[in-house]
């Protein structure tokens, strides 16, 4: 039986505080608060800009032994350049403090933009390119451009090395096909299943040895909460891919604060 993570995308929301967040609890220990509720957090910060060596380190140390952070890949990567031409992106990402993170670092998750079409020899030189173990991304990351400072490089990874794990989302559906499929096999990477109140693709695919769920809201993208039976459905469903391998799902429905309270439903069910 594999193991479940369960938490959300991020966890610096305003509207939380005095509702999941205790009233008065400093924004200094939300990360802390939150940890303490969930088994992992997505980190979105990531995606809109490289974060600092020092915010990787203190999210580590603010966190449980035993947490694990998935980590959004670089808008940069996916939606600016599109995937290509993005060995020196994804060396500047990996050099900025991602393996600072040591054990606690989870999947990597790369999200494709709605009007990126599928493209299969794109598709294949980007999978090629992304490290597999630690090693490799100390490697890649020394490929590092100038855009870096080098106040903001981390080039280090703890021993022993450990494998990466990364997960794809696409949002067109020129990627639901056959062929996109048998690529993240190949390479292990996995299909992420987005529940998107209808708006994009929803794909339950085996494709790695791992299963990565992202809820952005049912009813109502980004807003609506889940319901009791919802949650029920998304149970059976986690503890059916745990039969196979380990899974990982973030709730996204911030817009009303459902994301934690979700979570901790999920969480409340799988213990059972």
């Amino acid at each position: 039986m594999g193991e479940a993570r369960i938490g959300i995308s991020g966890w610096t929301y305003a509207a939380w505080r005095g509702d999941f967040y205790p009233p008065g609890l400093p924004q200094r220990r939300e990360l802390e608060y939150a940890s303490s509720c969930l088994t992992s957090i997505e980190v979105n910060g990531s995606f809109y800009s490289l974060q600092r060596p020092s915010s990787w380190q203190r999210w580590r140390a603010e966190t449980p032994e035993d947490f694990v952070f998935a980590v959004k890949g670089g808008r940069f990567i996916t939606h600016l350049k599109r995937l290509r031409d993005v060995e020196a992106p994804l060396a500047n990402f990996f050099a900025s403090g991602v393996l600072a993170l040591g054990p606690k670092l989870g999947p990597l998750l790369w999200q494709l933009p709605e009007n990126l079409g599928y493209d299969p020899d794109l598709v294949e030189a980007f999978l090629r390119l992304l490290p597999r173990t630690t090693t490799e991304a100390v490697e890649l990351a020394g490929r590092r451009d100038d855009r870096l400072d080098d106040d903001r490089v981390h080039l280090a990874a703890e021993e022993p090395e450990r494998p990466l794990r990364h997960a794809l989302e696409f949002r067109s559906p020129s990627f639901d096909v056959p062929s996109l499929y048998q690529q993240l096999e190949r390479h292990g990477v996995a299909c992420v299943l987005a529940d998107t109140a209808g708006r994009w693709p929803r794909v339950d695919r085996d494709t790695a040895d791992f299963h990565y769920a992202r809820l952005h809201g049912d009813k109502e993208l980004y807003a609506s909460g889940y319901s009791a039976r919802a949650l029920d459905e998304w149970a059976a469903t986690v503890q059916r891919w745990r039969r196979a391998g380990d899974a990982y799902a973030y709730f996204d429905n911030d817009v009303k604060g459902f994301a934690p309270h979700d979570a901790m439903a999920l969480l409340e069910r799988l213990s059972r």
